[in-house]
């Protein structure tokens, strides 16, 4: 249980950036969450499950850490990014260059700001 709560924070970061998105434009948050969320939350899968190989193979065999921010955060956030906008340009939806840089900062900040949190605290 204890090694899903980095994915479960990153999930609800991701819901935040999108209700935040959402917020800001005068757009229903609950009504229209799902159409904004989902290709943030499948690139967010893709991030986790490529992390998941990739650590495995850097860090040869030691055990994988969600916390970490390289290569875990860094792999997150570039899937979460990455897979978001690629979907959502499959899906219709707009990827305008401002969008993606405030999505990129945004995402940086939520997805990496806490691992570098955690670090410094420990």
């Amino acid at each position: 249980m204890k090694k899903l709560v980095p994915l479960v924070v990153d999930l609800l970061l991701v819901i935040l950036f999108c209700v935040i998105g959402r917020r800001s434009h005068d757009e229903a948050v609950l009504t229209g969450l799902l159409k904004t969320l989902w290709p943030f939350a499948i690139g967010l899968a893709i991030g986790w499950a490529v992390a998941y190989v990739v650590a495995g193979r850097i860090l040869d065999g030691a055990r994988f850490d969600g916390t970490a921010l390289w290569p875990t955060g860094i792999l997150v956030w570039l899937g979460t990014l990455g897979g978001g906008m690629l979907l959502r340009v499959i899906g219709g939806q707009g990827t305008a260059l401002s969008f993606v840089i405030v999505a990129a900062t945004v995402l940086a900040l939520f997805l990496l700001g806490w691992r570098a949190a955690v670090r410094a605290l420990n």
